[in-house]
């Protein structure tokens, strides 16, 4: 079961977003706050944090969460695309931004995405880090020794779209086996050593179209 935190100020925002994950059956709402004061002694009880404050209140985001022992991801509403920056200098390994404008399918996928360690996110909130001049601040990626194979890219294409690797099987029509075969070797050409780092460095190389 992931355990989600939905903090923001308004109520009437705070039911509908608890409505929505109450219609997902692997989704519990562990708590709801109404500030990032709040999340001090609940944080550690998530798996992911869904966000939904005014860019003034996220600063005290990093204070709450640069205990190491505090790892949740964290899923942020905006709508205005300069709160990444913000939002990639939080001391968190994963996390999501997507439009206020978000469906209930959106955001529950956004977070079964999170919670197997994808970083997610709408095209247009993203478009900042990845075009190919400035993606990540980290320059032009090392060329691959051995490119992916056509099903390789199809695969990362659907790790990046936060599927499972059941669902990529069944999307494929592959076994679960043949879907492991091939994340072992495209982690061995990538250099990656998980999901999302292999969705990221497969972004840095243009194999996947977010």
């Amino acid at each position: 079961m992931i355990r989600a935190i939905i903090t923001a100020y308004n109520p009437i925002l705070r039911a509908g977003l608890r409505e929505i994950l109450h219609g997902a059956e692997d989704i519990t709402v562990a708590a709801e706050t109404t500030s990032p004061d709040e999340l001090m002694h609940l944080a550690a009880k998530a798996d992911v944090i869904l966000i939904a404050l005014a860019s003034a209140a996220r600063v005290d985001l990093s204070r709450i969460l640069a205990d190491g022992d505090i790892n949740p991801a964290i899923l942020l509403l905006t709508n205005d695309p300069d709160d990444l920056g913000a939002l990639m200098r939080l001391p968190v390994p994963v996390w999501g931004i997507l439009s206020q404008d978000a469906d209930a399918q959106e955001i529950i996928a956004a977070i079964r995405a999170l919670s197997q360690g994808l970083i997610v996110g709408s095209p247009l909130l993203l478009k900042p880090i990845t075009s190919r001049s400035t993606l990540l601040g980290m320059g032009q990626p090392e060329p691959l020794t051995e490119p992916l194979t056509e099903r390789e890219r199809q695969v990362l294409q659907r790790i990046a779209q936060g599927l499972a690797n059941k669902q990529i099987a069944a999307a494929l029509g592959i076994s679960e086996h043949t879907v492991k075969f091939h994340l072992s070797s495209i982690y061995a050409k990538l250099g990656a050593t998980n999901r999302t780092e292999a969705v990221r460095l497969g972004t840095l190389q243009g194999i996947i179209v977010l």
